[in-house]
């Protein structure tokens, strides 16, 4: 028997499944990041900061828990199996939405979300650093978020269309029972990779087995490395839990109409996908510590740039730079953990990492709605760009570059 070809070259045609069904995971997110705040306000009557945020804290929780166990079922199940079942449960988001008579409907619905996103997102990200080469994790990983997020920038901006010619609910979910329908149908077209990590495991120098107490101790504070990528990450997504929130009524408040909030949005997440086909593939050529340094300084910058700025034009300036910043971080830390982590205890240990970074949807929707009830928005936003920044400088003290452990993994 021929032995099993690594590369996404060799995998081609899985991997550019992979991508696409990837546009279609963020699509699910998109959906709502435009108008669902502005539902809470205007049509559940949610006046509280924090109580119009609990959507994105039931979120932010959900996945943060289905994606510390997306690691052992995809090993179980196997990825392809998981990936289905995360579609199976998306279809139940747009449909509790449009039939939402009250606001606890809504918090469920992102439940499932949460769930949805946890285990096909997981799903095609794992897959393909499953497909990949040691040296191309930053051009896989990059290419994974660039999809994903892509499809959160164009689904945005089209449900703040939609919601603005027609109307909030239900015209603009619709649209998520067809993302649901196509994500489906790809998914059975994709090629199961558990092959690959046996592959690469069997091509390895020195591989061991850890247990799953094991791993999450290493991930999040034993190793060095391990831990101040998690801490990135976490802050990263706290940042984007405060965006997703308070954006939409920040801007709605400073006089904008809900197409310009939709396209300001829309940008921020749009740039975040487009940066990252580029600062993936650079990680694997520059490495990938100084990249998570700048992009988390960036990151906080740009947020006091936007309260700094009262101009529709700067403000999509600065959008962009959120983005960029973001992009910088995101595929280089999923690459990061990949690098440190050995194939066989690699998939539940970006579990553990994406556990980690997606609670902070939730930390950070849960601190910004008490700030902006207690003090204002406009304090809210401020104080959280702080939290990056100081990751970014912790990175920069604690991180090694972790680029060169691809080579000893594989005796390359």
């Amino acid at each position: 028997m021929d032995k099993l070809q690594i590369g996404i070259k060799e995998n081609l045609l899985n991997f550019i499944l992979l991508v696409f069904t990837n546009f279609f995971v963020g699509s699910m997110l998109g959906l709502e990041r435009t108008i669902l705040p502005i539902i809470g306000e205007k049509e559940f009557g949610i006046s509280s900061a924090s109580v119009a945020l609990s959507f994105i804290i039931s979120f932010g929780f959900s996945k943060a828990i289905v994606n510390y166990f997306a690691g052992p079922f995809a090993e179980f199940l196997g990825r392809k199996n998981v990936l289905l079942i995360g579609w199976g449960i998306g279809l139940f988001v747009p449909l509790m939405i449009i039939f939402a008579t009250s606001w606890w409907m809504v918090i469920v619905a992102n439940i499932f979300l949460g769930m949805n996103q946890g285990l096909a997102w997981s799903m095609t990200v794992n897959m393909k650093v499953d497909i990949a080469k040691p040296t191309q994790r930053g051009l896989a990983t990059g290419f994974n978020e660039f999809a994903g997020y892509t499809g959160i920038a164009v689904m945005a901006s089209v449900s703040g269309y939609i919601a603005s010619t027609f109307s909030n609910r239900p015209d603009s979910f619709y649209a998520g029972v067809i993302i649901v329908v196509i994500g489906f149908i790809l998914s059975l077209f994709v090629k199961d990779t558990r092959t690959h990590v046996k592959q690469q495991s069997n091509d390895s120098d020195t591989d061991y087995t850890l247990s799953a107490k094991e791993v999450l101790k290493k991930t999040t504070v034993t190793d060095k490395n391990l831990s101040s990528i998690t801490l990135a990450g976490l802050t990263t997504n706290l940042k984007d839990g405060m965006a997703w929130g308070l954006f939409p009524i920040f801007f709605t408040s400073a006089g904008l109409t809900i197409s310009q909030v939709g396209s300001l949005v829309a940008i921020y997440p749009a740039s975040w996908g487009l940066f990252q086909l580029f600062t993936g593939p650079l990680s694997d050529k520059i490495g990938r510590k100084w990249l998570i340094v700048v992009g988390m300084l960036l990151q906080g910058f740009s947020l006091w740039m936007i309260l700094i700025v009262n101009a529709y034009d700067t403000w999509i300036l600065a959008a962009i730079l959120l983005g960029i910043g973001t992009a910088a971080v995101y595929p280089t830390l999923l690459s990061a953990v990949s690098d440190v982590a050995y194939p066989k205890w690699r998939a539940h240990s970006l579990g553990v990492y994406r556990s980690f970074r997606d609670v902070g949807y939730a930390i950070g929707a849960l601190f910004a709605g008490i700030l902006a009830d207690f003090v204002d928005i406009t304090w809210a936003i401020g104080l959280v760009a702080i939290l990056p920044v100081t990751s970014g400088l912790i990175v920069a003290i604690r991180l090694k570059e972790t680029l060169p452990l691809t080579q000893k993994h594989h005796g390359e």
